[in-house]
């Protein structure tokens, strides 16, 4: 019997590169390279680059496809078909921390640096090329690569700037999240913008007076004679570029609010101890491979989560310096299950882009199999203004089978604060509303009062 395989489906995201595509078949992620990257595929493949950065976990490895059986409508143009090494949960440069998109970026620039010596380079370098795989930025476009011409300057210089160094440089100087800048210009900043919000001070850096204001300088399509170039001159270039990316640091410490959250915010550190174990109690006897825990902070429970070798924590907060603290904690330690992400539930990321499908939104991209809220309930509807009843609506839409949540009651202290100075907001908040919205979306699998609060840590079930 012959079992007929689905239509090969076309990634939304995947249209901007004449030279393939991504598309999908029953779950399975597929490459496209068509007849004209043929000649810089075979330079990639014969001139050692793919083997090399591969083997030094630079690039996704992919496997060729003995024949064209899963080839999409435009076979005609069809030269090989790749399949990659399938990705986890997909990230964007305007969820990522301070720390996330410098690594991204030096990661491209990696790249670039093992490319020319094996005369390639770089056709783009924008940061919806890396993917963060087991803590790691891995740079995922196999056809990014093309033959590299000596004499001629890096096409995508400007792109890498815009991309890359200029977020870093006005969070750097001016403590502008660079997460936002990316968010309003996904395609990358202009060195005009960048140099009317940078301070005066940066025409004396040669760092900013050489990549921003020259460069702002120089009017695009400009006829001036251009200097001859060279490899050498493109590798000092691209040594000066690491070397200042290296030399930055986030200047936005000032605008966050949960970075001492462990230190100050919690009730007491018998609290945190007494939690700690109950969500240990919890987790017991679980059986799960992906999780999100929404409201990690710096990841303290996220850690306990990632003890789990073979289960994936995806840890979001609205804190960047959290999200930050909590991924080079993850580098440091080599804790290679936790992918940090800045996300905001009030404003999680959209989708976007052409037709409103090349970027999917957070919510979903955020499905896991275990949801952690510690914490947060509280926040959000007291705070945020979102009714009891929507939240236990979204928890279910968020998780595929079990939750682990913490409800606090509105004499809790910490509540009582977030309310202090409202005059209305939502009711009824109150246990016995809490557990009827959520049982019309679960079953309650453990129900256990924090000692020495008011608070209620519950294990639930998707209906």
């Amino acid at each position: 019997m012959t079992i007929k395989m689905s239509e090969p489906v076309r990634h939304p995201s995947s249209y901007r590169d004449p030279a393939g595509f991504v598309f999908q078949v029953e779950g399975i992620y597929y490459r496209q390279i068509n007849q004209s990257y043929a000649a810089d595929y075979s330079l990639l493949m014969d001139s050692g680059l793919y083997g090399k950065l591969v083997e030094k976990g630079l690039l996704i490895a992919h496997q060729e496809l003995p024949n064209h059986s899963l080839l999409p409508a435009n076979a005609a143009e069809a030269y090989k078909t790749i399949l990659p090494a399938q990705l986890g949960t997909i990230s964007y440069s305007y969820e990522w921390s301070f720390e996330q998109l410098k690594d991204a970026a030096l990661h491209t620039l990696e790249v670039l640096n093992i490319s020319i010596l094996h005369d390639m380079i770089l056709k783009d370098a924008t940061p919806f090329n890396i993917q963060f795989i087991q803590g790691k930025p891995v740079f995922i476009d196999t056809l990014s690569f093309e033959k590299y011409d000596p004499t001629l300057p890096w096409i995508a210089y400007r792109q890498f700037c815009e991309c890359f160094l200029f977020p870093l440089y006005l969070e750097h100087y001016c403590g502008i999240e660079q997460r936002k800048i990316q968010m309003a210009y996904p395609d990358g900043i202009s060195a005009g913008l960048t140099a009317r919000l940078l301070p005066w001070r940066t025409r004396l850096n040669f760092g900013t007076l050489l990549h921003v204001h020259l460069q702002n300088s120089i009017k695009a399509g400009s006829k001036e004679r251009k200097a001859a170039f060279s490899r050498q001159k493109l590798l000092n270039i691209v040594q000066h570029l690491e070397s200042v990316i290296r030399g930055l640091h986030t200047n936005s410490a000032s605008h966050s609010v949960w970075n001492d959250y462990y230190q100050k915010a919690i009730l007491s550190q018998d609290y945190l101890r007494e939690k700690r174990k109950l969500f240990r109690d919890y987790l017991d006897g679980l059986s799960f491979r992906t999780t999100l825990d929404i409201g990690a902070n710096d990841g303290y429970f996220s850690q306990i989560l990632s003890e789990r070798k073979d289960v994936s924590v995806l840890a979001i907060d609205a804190d960047t310096i959290c999200i930050d603290r909590l991924y080079r904690m993850a580098r440091e330690k080599n804790i290679p299950n936790i992918l940090p992400l800045c996300i905001e539930i009030l404003h999680p990321s959209p989708a976007i882009g052409f037709r409103n499908r090349e970027r999917a939104s957070f919510h979903d991209r955020a499905r896991a199999e275990l949801v952690v809220a510690l914490a947060v309930i509280h926040h959000l509807v007291l705070s945020g203004n979102i009714p009891l009843n929507d939240m236990a609506g979204y928890m279910s839409e968020l998780t595929t089978s079990l939750l682990i949540i913490e409800f606090v009651p509105l004499e809790d202290p910490k509540a009582q604060e977030l309310i202090r100075n409202k005059s209305s907001y939502h009711l009824p908040y109150d246990t016995h509303s809490f557990e009827q919205y959520f049982l019309s979306y679960f079953s309650i699998e453990k129900k256990t009062r924090v000692p020495n609060t008011e608070r209620i840590l519950y294990l639930m079930k998707k209906k």
